[in-house]
């Protein structure tokens, strides 16, 4: 269990206000202001664990892991990172091209994170987000391409670190190559899931923010929420619902992300 100190630290670290972290716990937004403001000395344990759902950290620079740690487990799906005698923190591309081609991972610090196949819920939303997308671009003869997974992201341009992020917008064509992105995109969506939503909320929102991506998104279909963080506006955090057209601030808001159809197509899964 984290403690009030750590909350708040993240809390700060992601940026969040109390209002947002309200609406992506459940907590009532007055609740979380005593709590993280630390004027009440006893919350109670059901409080404590809603707010960590949203502020824990997901890794551990010394294991590889999506949701549970892989090294030490001989399980079908890491056997072969296994037989690679390296810590954490040292892998590289060389590493990565040496993986079954069958074995998803994500390479970011040297470190290996397992990645488990999407839900149907995650294809169903990747999908429509990447169409509404390419439409727009298409209508406007824009210049910028979409992408979805698994396409990978080099993002650094360096050797350690290898990403593959749900859905991107690239608008300099000089970054896209055969083999991969060379660089950073303009614009990401994460799709969360259990297994990586701390990952997406905290590793990977420093990780992009500091590679230069204008715009990241982070798609909740469990709370039905859409988190936007626009780095190239003054780090404006904003949360929308499943109802709610979505500006994208890369096209200044002209093109909107309609998630409507979207939740009427995956109601029936949730």
């Amino acid at each position: 269990m984290m403690t009030v100190d750590e909350m708040i630290r993240q809390k700060n670290q992601l940026r969040l206000t109390y209002a947002q972290i309200a609406s992506l716990s459940g907590v009532p937004v007055g609740t979380v202001q005593k709590v993280l403001g630390k004027i009440t000395s006893s919350p109670r344990y059901g409080t404590l664990l809603a707010l960590e759902k949203v502020l824990k950290p997901e890794y551990d620079t010394n294991i590889l892991r999506e949701d549970e740690p892989a090294f030490g487990k001989q399980t079908h799906r890491n056997h072969a990172l296994s037989q690679i005698s390296k810590k954490p923190g040292e892998y590289t591309l060389d590493d990565y091209y040496a993986l079954p081609d069958d074995q998803r991972v994500e390479l970011i610090d040297g470190v290996f994170y397992d990645m488990s196949a999407p839900s149907t819920i995650h294809q169903i939303i990747s999908l429509n987000m990447s169409i509404q997308i390419k439409k727009f671009i298409d209508k406007n003869n824009g210049n910028c391409m979409v992408f979805i997974a698994p396409c990978d992201v080099q993002l650094d341009m360096d050797d350690k670190t290898m990403v593959q992020p749900d859905v991107m917008i690239i608008c300099q064509k000089d970054k896209i190559v055969k083999k991969n992105i060379f660089g950073c995109p303009d614009f990401i969506v994460e799709v969360l899931s259990s297994t990586t939503r701390r990952k997406d909320m905290s590793l990977k929102l420093v990780k992009y923010e500091n590679a230069g991506v204008k715009e990241y998104w982070m798609v909740d279909p469990d709370k039905l929420k859409i988190i936007v963080y626009d780095f190239a506006h003054d780090f404006d955090v904003s949360i929308y619902g499943f109802e709610d057209k979505v500006p994208v601030g890369l096209y200044d808001g002209k093109l909107q992300i309609d998630f409507k159809p979207i939740l009427d197509e995956i109601e029936f899964l949730l």
